[in-house]
């Protein structure tokens, strides 16, 4: 009879052998808790102005700044691959920018513009708009700024509800305030509502860090500031709690979408997001991680493909259901 208990000669075997369902790759996809699909990419592209400009972005090979005319045929050519948004920055000239930002609120100008023909274009694609002065003003801030170089909180949301108006009347889908000004998404929700854009969504920049990562977007945009830093009104990196109270007060506001900005160093927020709330989770995998995956594939000490892939999949597991990324087009070839 054998024995109840291990001995040296018979340990104890495992009762609970969980490769089990590791043995085959149609075991592993059966059970798999995590699927990254193109319904879950949002792709942010890059305007200028003139004609049949296709100019790429040194510091994120792959990424380009598109005129008009190109751009729209790179959209109709993404909403082909399945990819239902995209989010629109622009390029702005050094002799349209101002310490204000009134090109921002131009009913003529770049974004307006390449909204209204995205529209008539490619009408089923989700057209999301940036809502933030740093592209638009000579020192290359977020807001408005006083004579000792203080962010001034309250006038910039005026004009910050100016540029969101502009854009729903466009033809936004959705305005997306980057900001981080107090108060800015209940000031824009109820001139939206006010003007009858009740249809136009606000996906919040709630929890957006003042990060490290984002360097190739400012060199994308010629957008970095001229002096000092974002950290008065971007988020310290240190800081949890905070995001949450953020994202508290910006559904309070009337936001439709929240995010966290960056992805990658902030997946334990996204996660404490998602648990917290009953709204859409978006998370920005920005530039500055874009960057580093294409470089070390470039120096061939990666394989790109698969690391893009789990480095996606790693920020839909943390809890986002919607992810920017420059990786959206060659993610959704690869989902094919």
């Amino acid at each position: 009879m054998s024995p109840i208990n291990p001995t040296a000669d018979q340990p104890l075997k495992p009762f609970q052998r969980p490769r089990r369902l590791r043995r085959t790759a149609t075991l592993r996809k059966m059970v798999r808790e995590t699927i990254l699909t193109v319904d879950d990419l949002i792709y942010p592209m890059f305007v200028t102005e003139g004609e049949g400009q296709k100019v790429e972005i040194a510091s994120m090979p792959g990424c380009y700044r598109f005129s008009l005319d190109l751009l729209l045929r790179e959209i109709a050519e993404v909403s082909q691959l399945g990819i239902n948004a995209i989010a629109i920055f622009p390029v702005i000239p050094e002799d349209q920018k101002d310490d204000t930002g009134t090109e921002s609120y131009n009913p003529e100008g770049l974004v307006q513009e390449t909204v209204k023909a995205i529209k008539k274009a490619v009408p089923e694609i989700t057209v999301i708009t940036d809502v933030a002065l740093d592209p638009f003003t000579t020192h290359g801030h977020d807001g408005l700024v006083d004579e000792n170089g203080i962010i001034l909180n309250d006038p910039t949301v005026e004009v910050l509800v100016k540029m969101a108006l502009s854009q729903a009347e466009a033809g936004a889908d959705f305005v997306a305030p980057s900001d981080m000004m107090d108060g800015r998404i209940g000031a824009i929700r109820k001139a939206l509502d006010t003007q009858g854009y009740i249809n136009v969504g606000i996906l919040a920049y709630s929890a957006k860090y003042a990060s490290a990562y984002y360097g190739p977007f400012r060199d994308a945009l010629d957008s970095a500031p001229k002096f000092g830093d974002k950290k008065t009104y971007q988020m310290d990196a240190a800081n949890s709690k905070e995001a949450l109270k953020e994202v508290e007060l910006d559904i309070a506001e009337g936001a439709d979408i929240v995010m966290v900005k960056p992805a990658l160093a902030y997946l334990d927020i996204i996660h404490q997001v998602k648990i917290n709330t009953n709204l859409p989770v978006a998370a920005y995998n920005v530039s500055g991680e874009y960057a580093m995956i294409k470089a070390a594939a470039q120096m061939g000490w990666i394989d790109e493909k698969k690391v893009i892939l789990e480095t996606l999949t790693s920020i839909k597991r943390a809890g986002a259901d919607l992810i920017l990324t420059y990786f959206a087009k060659e993610v959704a070839l690869m989902l094919m």
